[in-house]
Formats: structure tokens, sequence, C-alpha cells
């Protein structure tokens, strides 16, 4: 076997080992104790047996090859043998879907072994392949005209716009509520006055936000906010970020040769995924900064930029604690990419550092936040924990000692709208490739969207998408370069793939979120005089006032130095309050005579109200 066939094949034969010994575990056990549905399964298995049998036939397998290699020409196996070694994926992914179906029945989980055992037989019948990365040097040639980046820079405008649009009539409308707007909105107000970024609404009293989620990413936003201080500005400035995605995206397919026409449609197709576009519903998220300076890292990477790839990674690294799962996945593409292609040998060292480093800041940071702060949410992977130890590294475990558990939790039936509504849209573009190295970047929609059974993560309306879609829209764009444009003279497969794509996610954005939309801006044009009725009774609340407000009227209390949360605050916090702020209709959970009662036997009385909308209690 030559010298470049040998890492293809150990990694084979690595991923062969994992899979027979890990399904052996599972086959070995009482028929009564293989439902997936639970963690049973995995208590009664061993990691320890998995890694020895795993470690033996590795061992065994490196053996046999290297016995039937004996008498062969120098060179590539004969293609028989390997095939054989190829078939040897799907037939061990098939015996241990086999009892997982059968003990745990769902029509997703029967979409989803299909479809990774189809992809294991495209390799198993076609390989890997072995040809020159696209670059730098194919892109010299193809300089789109500008028309193409003009089109491409309006349509990011138009996004931009709408985007604001929606968010300033989000915040005049009261529908920006105290969990994640008022939160941040408060957040940003403190920031301006001292430079912390301090709150009392997030958990009920005062306290820096960075004890929650270290997001230092903030600060750039903070002298734009400084120049205007609203709440508005927040959601502004946050449609800025996302709509700068397709500068390294369009640079992007500059670098791996995409004629102009798939550039600008590549971009489009960004600025109407569903997953994109909804994801601001919840208002501002640090999350939003994942799509844009992801892109650039791996632009930086592509170009053999050491210093764009450090100024990137570092500004990911910045984001937030979890965001170092993204350098670390994005530093092993890069390092087994360099292992596996000659050309891009000289960056073994960046993806060493990327991915060395990203691990060290994930642990530093969690273990921080584990010591000083809130704590790592890693609560939100219970589904996955077998043992007492609830930490990632159990799920790390989890995944190790049974993958088929995790093929389950994946294709949960709740779970396949949002794949319908991220790869679905793109034609599955991600997956058309034979550079299955690749494939690698998949990790953080399993990691981050797919294993977790907290709801808000695989949903579209939310921020956790961001990331993920970076690394989706990488894979699409370096997955259309290498189609020969002479194949398409005739009938452009490509282009009409991603104007497809386009009308689809377009289609799919407007079912999620047209009626929201339009709901929002009918009241915010139909019910100006409401809306500034209601914001001039809570301006003349004093300044330096205690307040404990509904949800829905924290965004506009933002600047007050302390604020609580109605929902949320202890009874001795609102009860404390110099005024407290309801809904028309509000009553209190804990208390049968209603929240007017309560207030009214503590010494507050109605100060003022609006019929249909609030009513105003002070002492």
């Amino acid at each position: 076997m030559t010298k470049k066939k040998i890492l293809p094949a150990l990694i084979r034969r690595g991923l062969c080992a994992w899979l027979g010994a890990a399904a052996l575990e599972y086959l070995l056990l009482p028929a009564g104790l293989r439902s997936l549905e639970r963690t049973e399964a995995l208590k009664h298995m061993s990691l320890l047996r998995v890694g020895l049998v795993g470690a033996g036939l590795f061992l065994g397998l490196c053996l046999a090859g290297t016995l039937a290699g004996r008498g062969e020409k120098k060179g590539a196996p004969s293609g028989k043998r390997l095939l054989l070694a190829r078939l040897a994926l799907p037939l061990l992914f098939a015996l241990c879907a086999g009892p997982a179906l059968a003990a745990s029945f769902s029509w997703g989980m029967l979409g989803g072994c299909a479809f990774i055992l189809l992809l294991l037989m495209i390799y198993a019948l076609r390989g890997w392949d072995e040809g020159p990365e696209t670059g730098v040097v194919r892109a010299a040639g193809n300089k789109p005209h500008p028309s193409w980046a003009v089109l491409t820079g309006l349509a990011a405008l138009g996004f931009f716009a709408g985007m604001s649009l929606w968010g300033i009539a989000r915040v005049q409308t009261l529908s920006s509520v105290t969990y994640d707007f008022g939160i941040f909105s408060q957040m940003f107000a403190y920031m301006r006055r001292t430079g912390l970024p301090l709150t009392t609404l997030e958990r009920d009293g005062l306290l820096s936000h960075f004890k929650v989620h270290l997001s230092p990413i903030y600060y750039l936003m903070l002298p734009f906010y400084w120049l205007v201080p609203r709440p508005e500005t927040l959601n502004v400035l946050q449609a800025a970020v996302m709509a700068s995605a397709v500068i390294p995206l369009w640079k992007l397919g500059g670098v791996h040769g995409l004629t102009g026409a798939r550039r600008f449609l590549l971009c489009v197709l960004l600025l109407a995924a569903p997953a994109f576009a909804a994801g601001a519903n919840g208002d501002l998220h640090e999350n939003c900064f994942l799509t844009p300076l992801l892109l650039w890292l791996l632009c930086a990477l592509d170009r053999d930029s050491r210093l764009g790839t450090a100024v990137s990674a570092l500004l990911v690294l910045c984001v937030k604690e979890d965001a170092a799962v993204y350098v670390a996945v994005v530093g092993l593409f890069v390092l087994l990419r360099a292992a596996l292609r000659p050309s891009r040998r000289k960056q073994l060292l960046p993806g060493l550092l990327l991915l060395g480093g990203a691990v060290a800041c994930f642990v530093l940071e969690t273990g921080w936040l584990n010591r000083e702060g809130d704590g790592a949410m890693s609560w939100r992977y219970a589904n996955l924990f077998y043992t007492e130890d609830r930490s990632l590294l159990t799920l790390v475990k989890a995944v190790l000692l049974c993958p088929i558990k995790a093929v389950y939790e994946c294709f949960d039936a709740e779970k396949l709208p949002y794949l319908a509504l991220t790869l679905g849209v793109l034609l599955g573009m991600p997956f058309w490739t034979r550079r299955y190295e690749r494939l690698i970047l998949l990790i953080p929609l399993v990691l981050v969207n797919l294993l977790s059974d907290y709801r808000y993560q695989h949903e579209i309306r939310y921020q956790y998408n961001y990331g993920t879609l970076a690394l989706l829209f990488y894979l699409s764009c370096v997955n259309l370069a290498p189609i020969p444009e002479r194949s398409e003279k005739r009938f452009p497969l490509r282009v009409m793939a991603l104007l497809a794509a386009i009308l689809l996610s377009a289609g799919c954005l407007l079912n999620q979120m047209g009626t929201r939309w339009k709901k929002t801006l009918y009241v915010w044009t139909r019910g100006t005089e409401r809306w500034t009725q209601t914001r001039a009774l809570l301006e003349r609340i004093p300044s330096d006032a205690t307040v404990t407000a509904h949800k829905i009227f924290t965004v506009p209390l933002s600047e007050l130095p302390v604020l609580y949360d109605l929902y949320y605050a202890d009874r001795a916090h609102v009860l404390g309050s110099d005024y407290v702020v309801a809904p028309w209709n509000e009553t209190a959970e804990d208390n049968p005579e209603g929240l007017d009662a309560l207030l009214t036997e503590n010494g507050f009385c109605l100060v003022e109200e609006i019929p249909g909308t609030l009513r105003l209690y002070g002492k």
C-alpha cells in the first residue's frame, strides 16, 4: 500500500473497529434492555469493554490488511479487496441498526438509518475522492462581472432593512420580552454607564451576564449603542451583523472558483434560509456573530492567511463559551484535511493550534462558569446522561459507547422538521461530495441541534442555528466548486438547484414566520397611539425607582438599574419594589385573590392604568 493511502485505510479500520465493538456490546444486551427510549441500555454497557474489543479488532484488521497485501504489486490493493473493506462499514452499521429498530422503532429512526446506510454504501461503491482540491489558484482566472457583487450587496441591504424594520417593530409593539431581550437591553444600559455587563433581570438579582454566558463579543456593539442608547438599536445592530455574513460567503465562492451567478445565488440562499432569518425571532443574541465569523475563519484557512485565521478564531471564541466547539471542529477538519491532502500539508500546525486552543478555552471557560458562575448548561443533554456524573464528558462517553443511541436521538420525530428546514431546503448540498473528511463539519449540527432534547436547540425560530448554518453553507460552497463548467453548458444543473433551493427556503420561511411578521407590522402601523401612550406612562416612572414589571414591559424600562420580571421575581423583590407594572388582566399564580389584592394588602395602590394594556401600582 502506498504511503498516500495508509491514513485513509487506518481511518476506515478504526471506524470499523469502533462500530464492530459497539455493535457487539449492544447485541450482547438482553432483548429487554435494548430499548433506546431511555438510558437503561447505556447503564448496562461497558466503555472499557468497547475500548478493548475495538483495539483488538483494529489490530486484527491491520494485520489482515498487511497479510492480504503481501504478494501484490506495489501500489493500491486490488479492487475487490478494497471494495470488501469498504463494505464492512455499512454491514456493521446495519448489524447494529436492525436490532435497534426492532427494539425502538419509529419512522424517523428508520429514515435516519436508511440515510446513513445510503451514505456508507455510496462510499463503499465509489470510494473517497483523491483528486486535488479547488483553491486560490483556480479562482485567479475567474473574476465575476461587477454586477453580481452589486446584486449581492443590494440583497444584503434589503435583508438588513427588512430585519431592522421588524426588530424595531417588535420593540415598539411590546413584542420583545424579558427572555431574551430585556436582559440584554438592561445589560447594555449598564455597560454604557459602568462598562460592566450587569443585569438584575436575568437571575432576579444584580449579577454579571458573563456569569451565565461568557460573551465579550458584545463589546463590539457597545460604541454604536453608546451613540444611540435605545433597545431598538440592538436589533438593528444584529441585523447588520447577520447581513454581513454574505461578505465572507462571497469571498469563499471566489476562493473556490464559483462563478458570479453561483456566488450571488448562494448568498441569496443564505439570506432566505429559514433558520437564518427566523433565528432573530428571539431578538438579540450573541450567536448572531457566529455565521459571519465562522465563514471568515474558513475563508482565511482556505486562503492560507495565518493572521486572518488567528483573528477570526479569537473572535469566534469571544462569542460564547460553547463557541469553542465550532473552532475545535474546524480545527479537527483542517488537521484531517492536511493529513489527507498533500496540497494542504502546511495547515497541519494551524489545525492543531485551533483544535488544542479551542479545547483548552472550552475547559477553562466551562470550569470557571461551574466554579464562579451559573454553571455550564450541560443539563440540556439529560437524555444521554446514564451516570451520576452529568457532565459533557458523559455525553461523549454515551456516543462512543452506543452510536445507535445517538442516531435514535438525532432522528426523533420532533427533530425531523428541523432537518427539513436546514438540510432539506439546501437540497442536501452539504452531502454532494466524496471528500468524506468534510462531513466532520456536521458534528455541530449533531451535537448542538440534534442530540439534545432541549426543544429550543432544534427549532428554527431560536438562536442555536447560526453556527451550524455557517458550516452547512461552507460545505455547500465547496461542494459546488468542482463541477466542471463544460458539464453545465447545455443545462446549468447547479444553478437551477440553487434557484430551487432559494424558492423552497423562501416558501418555508414565509410559512414559518409570515403570519408573525404580518401581525407585528400591522400592530405597529395601526396601534401607534396605544403604544405611544404606554411608553409615555412608563417613562414617567422615576429613573432611580425599583420596579417589578411584567415581561412585556421590561424592555422599555430597561434603563432602570433595579428591575425585576414579575413572573420570575422573588416575592420579597416584588413587595419591596417602588412600582409594579402588570398587564390589564394579570393575576398572581401564588395568590388566590390575585395580584391586585396581594399588592393592596402590602401597601400598594393603583397609580394609573391604560384599559386593556397595563396597570401601574405604586406605594
